[in-house]
């Protein structure tokens, strides 16, 4: 595939291969190595109508929440699923090793950002997120599909990556770490302990609050450019040499903050999924709050 082509329409980003425009997901559809996920959803289980209603030619849907998270503690919402489950759920889907993959959703790329961390999370490495998701597909009037045909099945062999996840003994450990850096991607209210769900309001000590939402170009679903993303970070105090450790209510607005650094470069980022749904229910754990 040609990825030069990619690059040339997504300037500064250090790593623009793991994004997919819909130019480059229009010109390779139907390669026999490329597979599309569609994985919106909706709390109220009418996703899988959505998209025989229409999604991109070729796609296949998943729920995410039932088939790559784990329901073994139903009180710990979105903890990673196993490897035999997600295994299972891509081989399904059409997704083995060797496939090259493009996920999308219609909610700023949030779902389609999950799906990606937790592919990367058991060693799939060759997935993009589609820049824009199906709005921008809608969009630009590109060919859409109602069929509901099963892919052929196919075999993904999953190598867990110990460093891409983290649990709350992990970063119970990584407190006070000059080597690590807690990003907090949850909105500055949640942050600052004015608002909440959880027992105890307020973040981890020592995190930095990144907002997922800022991530995305306002009014629209694609993400912001790499020098404004840059700017972001920076006006946030993240410095680079450092491990970064994603976080917040569950691990799906810190897996966009996850790729988002992942596209400008940073090679050492993990995620904390269980976030502070389980961070803030633990009576046990320091809170900070600012």
């Amino acid at each position: 595939m040609n990825r030069g082509a990619l690059r040339q329409r997504t300037p500064g980003y250090a790593r623009p291969e793991v994004l997919a425009t819909t130019e480059w997901l229009a010109e390779h559809l139907g390669r026999p190595e490329l597979r599309v996920l569609d994985v919106r959803w909706r709390p109220d289980g009418t996703a899988r109508q959505v998209f025989t209603l229409g999604h991109v030619p070729g796609a296949a849907h998943i729920d995410w929440v039932t088939e790559l998270v784990s329901r073994e503690d139903a009180g710990q919402a979105f903890l990673l699923a196993g490897p035999e489950q997600v295994a299972a759920t891509l081989g399904r889907a059409g997704v083995g090793d060797g496939t090259t993959l493009v996920i999308y959703d219609d909610t700023l790329s949030l779902y389609a950002a999950r799906v990606w961390w937790s592919l990367r999370a058991y060693g799939f490495e060759s997935a993009r997120i589609l820049d824009g998701g199906f709005p921008a597909w809608l969009e630009e009037d590109r060919p859409l599909s109602n069929a509901d045909v099963p892919p052929p099945r196919a075999t993904f062999s999953p190598r867990a990556q110990l460093r891409m996840r983290l649990t709350t003994a992990d970063i119970r450990v990584l407190l006070g770490s000059p080597d690590a850096m807690l990003l907090d991607a949850r909105a500055p209210a949640e942050f600052r302990g004015l608002e909440g769900n959880s027992r105890r309001l307020g973040h981890i000590p020592g995190a930095v609050n990144v907002p997922a939402a800022a991530l995305s170009q306002p009014g629209s679903q694609r993400f912001r450019r790499g020098s404004e993303v840059r700017d972001l970070l920076h006006r946030a105090g993240v410095t680079r040499g450092r491990r970064m450790v994603c976080y917040d209510g569950g691990g799906v607005a810190a897996a966009k903050l996850a790729f988002v650094l992942a596209l400008l470069g940073h090679e050492d980022v993990a995620v904390y999924d269980g976030g502070w749904t389980d961070w803030g229910d633990r009576l046990d754990l320091p809170v900070g709050r600012s």
